[in-house]
C-alpha cells in the first residue's frame, strides 16, 4: 500500500472539465520518486475571475500550453491500474478527471480510489497546519505534496 500517486487537479471554470493545472506525486515503497506539475490550457483558454483569484492561474499563463488530451499520455501511467489518492477526491478530484476525460473521447482508466479528506475529516489547509506539512494552497503540485505526505501519514498509523 505503500505505492501511490497522490493528484490535484485546478480548474479555470466550475465546470469539470476545465482542468488548467496538473498536480501528480508518485510514491513508492514509503518514498516520493517523481512529481509532475503540469499547466493545461483549458477549453477556449477561458477562465472564471473567481477562480484565477482562488489559484492565480491566468489565461497567459495557460496560453501556449498543451490542452488535456495532449499530456492525457504522460499523466496516465500514475492512474492506470494504480493506487490514486486526492484530497475531497470523491467531492472533486475524480470527477474532474472523468468529466476531462469524456470531454475529449477518451476513455477513463481503472484505479483504487482514496481520500485524504473521508479518512481526515478536515480541510487540507488546517490538517497542513495541525501536522506542519508545507503548504501553497490551490497550486496542484503543493496541494498533491501534502495529500501524499497525509496519506503515508495514515498508512504508517494504521500499521498498512
Amino acid at each position: 500500500m505503500k505505492n501511490f500517486t497522490a493528484i490535484d487537479f485546478e480548474t479555470a471554470q466550475g465546470y469539470r472539465h476545465t482542468i488548467c493545472q496538473v498536480g501528480l506525486v508518485r510514491v513508492e515503497k514509503g518514498i516520493i520518486v517523481n512529481e509532475v506539475d503540469l499547466l493545461v490550457q483549458p477549453p477556449d483558454n477561458y477562465f472564471w475571475r473567481n477562480l484565477i483569484e482562488v489559484h492565480g492561474i491566468t489565461p497567459q499563463k495557460t496560453l501556449h500550453s498543451p490542452t488535456f488530451d495532449k499530456v492525457w499520455s504522460r499523466i496516465e501511467p500514475f492512474i492506470k491500474r494504480q493506487t490514486v489518492v486526492a484530497h475531497n477526491g470523491f467531492g472533486f478530484d475524480f470527477s474532474v478527471l472523468q468529466k476531462t476525460l469524456k470531454f475529449y473521447g477518451m476513455n477513463a482508466p481503472e484505479y483504487e480510489k482514496h481520500c485524504t479528506y473521508r479518512i481526515y475529516k478536515q480541510n487540507l489547509a488546517s490538517l497542513c497546519d495541525e501536522y506542519k506539512i508545507p503548504l501553497n494552497h490551490h497550486d496542484a503540485l503543493s496541494d498533491t505534496r501534502a495529500c501524499a505526505a497525509l496519506f503515508l501519514r495514515h498508512l504508517k498509523n494504521s500499521g498498512l
